[in-house]
């Protein structure tokens, strides 16, 4: 008997072993939550747990040089993701568009997935104990219709969800069409991430 394996579904996890990085991203990540009341106002209009760049800062790596840094470093990573994916991508992968999270306690962020970009990701640059972790969704969950729950011993990769457990320093990348999201945490301080996508 012979049972394959198909149609992978690829996590990409990576240190970025930079505690000096790391540090200013928080301190500036906690500037721009205080000073920009635009993203302020998004946040809480949308019932955003804390605060996002999401909607109100396009031009963070030209705004900070600490940002233009972590981008000189995803770049790299994002490169071997696509090698290590396989993808045929026929011209040179870049940045499309970057953002800050900072999540409350008990702030979450609903599932969903980011289209018209190739590669997304999040950079960990705080994640107090009790934070989400990041919980990723079998990609043919709404093709399976009358199909069994997974048993509780299940490889991770026959799971319906996989959870991945973020550390400061951390970058995790996965395709873009790949549904995801960061279930209520109950840490006493603030998770806070640098995510983006790449196009």
């Amino acid at each position: 008997m012979t049972i394959r394996s198909l149609f992978v579904t690829r996590l990409y996890e990576a240190m970025i072993d930079n505690e000096a990085l790391v540090a200013e991203l928080d301190q500036s990540v906690r500037m721009l939550a205080e000073e920009d009341r635009a993203g302020k106002a998004w946040s809480k209009a949308h019932g955003y747990r804390g605060y996002t760049s999401y909607a109100s800062l396009n031009d963070l790596p030209l705004r900070d040089p600490a940002f233009a840094d972590l981008v000189k470093l995803l770049n790299g990573h994002v490169r071997r993701f696509a090698e290590a994916s396989h993808m045929e991508l026929g011209r040179k992968i870049k940045l499309d568009s970057l953002w800050v999270n900072l999540l409350k306690s008990g702030g979450a962020h609903s599932g969903h997935i980011h289209p018209h970009s190739v590669i997304s990701g999040t950079f960990y640059v705080a994640v107090p104990p009790g934070s989400g972790g990041l919980k990723l969704e079998d990609p043919r969950l709404p093709l399976m219709m009358a199909a069994p729950r997974r048993t509780d011993d299940a490889p991770e990769d026959s799971q319906s969800f996989v959870y991945a457990e973020p550390r400061p320093g951390m970058v995790l990348l996965w395709e873009s069409w790949l549904r995801h999201e960061v279930p209520p945490g109950t840490a006493k301080g603030d998770r806070i991430s640098v995510s983006f996508n790449y196009s």
